[in-house]
């Protein structure tokens, strides 16, 4: 696997040496374990007009004390006694995880927390975003992160207006103060992604975990509301209806047509009896879902609008809905939402 990582003098010299031994510029990647792309910059950073004392031509040449003296110069442009300094080690770790695990500069705290990794220098994440942004990392640039380097603003919240239908079922105003609060396990918003206009009908059933974040992505052929019972029964009949009822104590949705069966929805399917409580946002306020917005946002990191579901199989669908679930929470000390879920199930005496 090839490492992104910064090149030292010392690597500069070989690039030298194999270039006058002939090599090509990907032979010399492989060599270096780095992107051929890192070797091309390289170059160009290295490079000078040689003169040829027998043509008295001008001949591109590379040099790598001149690759060095402009690198360093680079540094220095970005401010002085930059924290990272000389730790190559770590500049590695956070591009390439970055850019392999598609997380932001706070997840790279929780995966290396994870892993065990320790590092000679300590920087913040407000350093790290400063960091890509002024250019200091070689291969890691603003369009690698999550949002592309743009903070994410506030919910704007918009008058109030009247829904295109009326709720189906009781209100979120009804909604009890520890399910708003994220105190008690067990209560959960409700949404679909859909395929993209003139797609299939084929959509993604998606439920987050208030309390956890936790997400449960199901694969559904359409957004009737007949379908979204049924994808609800199949998860009770998995679960069994004391397990579910334990599980799914709520289950907040918007005014959906997806989610017009409020009665079906918290009806259960094995024993007749009320399995969850069903309850509908206010119309036009997505914020009152703002875990689903959020886990949703992710998704469509690896599934962007427009995409057919039809054509994602079901391995790539469980492989997002597992990177989402192990994904560092900064909210969690940087604990994963799977993590938080599986410990409040073991408090519960229940497992995943």
């Amino acid at each position: 696997m090839r490492v992104f990582k910064q090149l030292t003098l010392t690597d500069r010299i070989r690039i030298e040496k194999w270039l006058k031994d002939g090599l090509r510029v990907k032979e010399i990647a492989d060599r270096l374990r780095v992107d051929p792309s890192t070797v091309y910059r390289e170059l160009k950073r290295g490079s000078y007009d040689k003169l040829d004392g027998k043509t008295w031509k001008l001949i591109p040449t590379y040099s790598p004390d001149i690759a060095e003296q402009r690198y360093q110069a680079h540094l220095r442009e970005k401010g002085p006694n930059l924290k990272i300094g000389k730790d190559h080690e770590l500049a590695s770790y956070i591009e390439q995880t970055i850019i392999d695990k598609d997380c932001s500069p706070a997840a790279v705290y929780g995966y290396a927390l994870e892993e065990g990794r320790t590092f000679k220098t300590h920087i913040s994440v407000p350093t790290i975003y400063s960091y890509i942004k002024k250019g200091v990392f070689l291969n890691l640039t603003q369009k690698a992160l999550p949002r592309h380097g743009v903070h994410k603003g506030d919910y704007k919240k918009v008058k109030t207006k009247d829904p295109a239908r009326a709720p189906a079922g009781e209100s979120i105003e009804k909604r009890p103060a520890e399910v708003k609060d994220r105190e008690e396990f067990g209560h959960w918003e409700m949404d679909t992604v859909y395929s993209g206009k003139k797609k299939s009908t084929v959509a993604l059933l998606v439920l987050t975990e208030r309390k956890t974040r936790n997400e449960n992505i199901i694969v559904v052929p359409d957004r009737r509301a007949e379908t979204t019972v049924r994808a609800i029964n199949a998860l009770e009949r998995k679960l069994g209806a004391e397990k579910f009822g334990i599980i799914y104590k709520s289950i907040t949705v918007d005014n959906g047509s997806e989610f017009a069966l409020a009665d079906q929805l918290e009806q259960s399917c094995i024993t007749g009896d009320k399995r969850t409580k069903v309850y509908y946002c206010h119309p036009y306020s997505s914020w009152e879902r703002g875990s689903n917005e959020n886990v949703n946002g992710m998704i469509r990191r690896r599934h962007p609008k427009g995409t057919d579901f039809s054509k994602v199989t079901a391995e790539e669908i469980a492989a997002t809905e597992n990177w989402i679930n192990s994904y560092p929470r900064k909210i969690f000390g940087y604990k994963s939402a799977g993590t938080m879920f599986r410990e409040c199930l073991r408090e519960l005496g229940l497992t995943a």
